[in-house]
């Protein structure tokens, strides 16, 4: 216990450790690389977007409320309603999100973060607003995606699915 508490102050101390930890810890729960480092860029991404949420005055649970309206606004679903879809209960909805769903989000996070930066939007109801703003643009490119795949880029697949196959499996990586 006193090592686990020597490595957080450690991480307090160069935030680059936690970093480092986390992709240390996805590693070992088999993810692959690009999905590792498209899920640290979205961790980036969703930081920013709090950080600017928390200047305009959002406090409390309006920070799940939000991520509900961009969610919802993007992909159809709530959050809770998209963790059905996935069969997830507890499990963290990003961590369980293919490569393509994972890069809608952070478009419409940062999409979200830009706008309110350019709106200066205060409280919660001038929040809702550009959290929708910023989900439409990620809507509209799930939108021209699927047209030209024909097919719908909301996946039920969950983390299990990103996992790479044991080495001896014989399968090759699936890095969704």
């Amino acid at each position: 216990m006193a090592q686990v508490a020597s490595n957080r102050i450690d991480q307090i101390q160069d935030p680059e450790l936690s970093i480092e930890q986390a992709i240390a810890d996805y590693r070992r729960l088999g993810y692959g690389e690009k999905w590792i480092n498209q899920r640290i860029k979205s961790i980036e991404v969703r930081k920013e977007l709090t950080d600017e949420w928390e200047r305009s005055g959002v406090e409390g649970k309006q920070y799940a409320s939000l991520t509900d309206i961009i969610t919802k606004t993007w992909s159809g679903m709530t959050t809770r309603e998209y963790k059905h879809h996935k069969g997830l209960k507890k499990e963290n909805l990003r961590d369980n999100m293919t490569n393509i769903e994972l890069a809608l989000n952070i478009l419409a996070e940062a999409s979200t973060t830009e706008i309110s930066k350019q709106r200066n939007p205060k409280g919660f109801s001038q929040n809702a607003a550009v959290a929708k703003a910023g989900g439409n643009t990620a809507k509209v490119a799930r939108a021209q995606l699927e047209k030209e795949l024909r097919r719908t880029v909301i996946s039920k697949a969950k983390a299990t699915d990103h996992l790479l196959p044991e080495p001896d499996s014989g399968n090759e990586t699936n890095d969704q």
